[in-house]
């Protein structure tokens, strides 16, 4: 089979397209034929080198968590699913197991291939809802996860003010959309040419990436940029009583923010305590959670891809499809 490979640390530039022998699944494994695939920033960080320590590779190593597709072989003891079956998910590579969720970890052998393998029993892949097309259901899935995590631990009441930093981005573009159904009062950073998407996503206003142009006295911050040790400029805009929520690394500390009356949230649900994909695919196929797509490829280009999402300004998810 034709896939994304990696053979070695070093950025994304280095990455091929090459032929792999097809992986086999095993007890409680899932063969799913690829229909589609999205970048994410393990994609890119994982082989940089950057979580050596913690997460080694092995190579050669496909990339890639999102996927939508048609499982084509079931291991033994598999009830849930069928050969034939249309599905969707988010599998983090086998090298994360320890990062993984605790009682039923999502793990693959990469998604940006014509052919993966995944874990059957885990709440993070479920079958595609009819409503919901194959390429918008591979660019939902660690956004979509994202967004509800970050709305369920908010608790955003009607009429708050939520500062969104990083808005253009594929889960800022899930959560924009949550937040106005949510009645909130959405401020988000974007680009000038990204500003009418925001609004018609449901943003109320847009402003600019530099500090400077952050508001006061908001009731809820999320930032799905910044790094997390890098938000006192976030926490600033912030009034006192308020929340402020981060999804990036490192984990942050309450003391990093300069900030003890504005309660620090990382939120970052490995075991989908707050809601799995069958609940991204019902919000999808419902039309409240859309996808943002800003970029499709072929396969032969997954490589470029990965560049592009290191290297660019994107907007919404990269999709490549097989």
């Amino acid at each position: 089979m034709k896939a994304v490979v990696v053979t070695g640390y070093g950025p994304p530039e280095t990455y091929t397209v090459a032929d792999v022998p097809v992986p086999r699944p095993g007890p409680g494994q899932l063969l799913v034929r690829i229909a589609a695939a999205s970048i994410n920033p393990a994609d890119v960080r994982l082989p940089s080198g950057a979580f050596h320590d913690v997460a080694p590779l092995e190579f050669p190593h496909v990339p890639g968590n999102d996927f939508a597709g048609t499982v084509t072989e079931v291991g033994a003891g598999v009830t849930g699913y069928q050969v034939g079956d249309e599905i969707f998910g988010q599998a983090v590579p086998r090298a994360l197991r320890a990062m993984a969720g605790v009682n039923r970890p999502s793990l693959s052998t990469g998604s940006l291939a014509e052919y993966a393998v995944f874990e059957a029993d885990t709440p993070f892949l479920a079958h595609r809802p009819p409503g919901l097309g194959i390429e918008q259901a591979a660019a939902l899935p660690t956004v979509g996860l994202t967004a509800r995590a970050l709305m369920a631990t908010a608790n955003v009441r009607p009429g708050e003010t939520v500062l969104v930093i990083g808005a253009t981005g594929g889960v800022g573009t899930a959560v924009v959309p949550l937040l106005a159904e949510a009645k909130a009062r959405v401020i988000a950073t974007a680009t000038a040419a990204d500003a009418d998407l925001l609004r018609a996503l449901g943003a109320d206003q847009t402003i600019g990436y530099a500090e400077a142009e952050y508001p006061s006295g908001v009731d809820v911050a999320f930032n799905l940029t910044l790094p997390s040790d890098q938000l006192t400029g976030v926490a600033r805009a912030v009034r006192s009583g308020g929340r402020l929520l981060t999804i990036t690394y490192p984990v942050p500390q309450q003391e990093w923010i300069g900030r003890d009356d504005v309660a620090l949230h990382f939120v970052l649900d490995m075991d989908g305590t707050l809601g799995g994909m069958r609940e991204v695919g019902e919000l999808a196929a419902a039309g409240r959670l859309p996808a943002t797509i800003g970029r499709r490829y072929t396969l032969d280009e997954g490589g470029q891809a990965c560049v592009d999402f290191a290297r660019e300004h994107t907007t919404g998810k990269l999709v490549v499809a097989m």
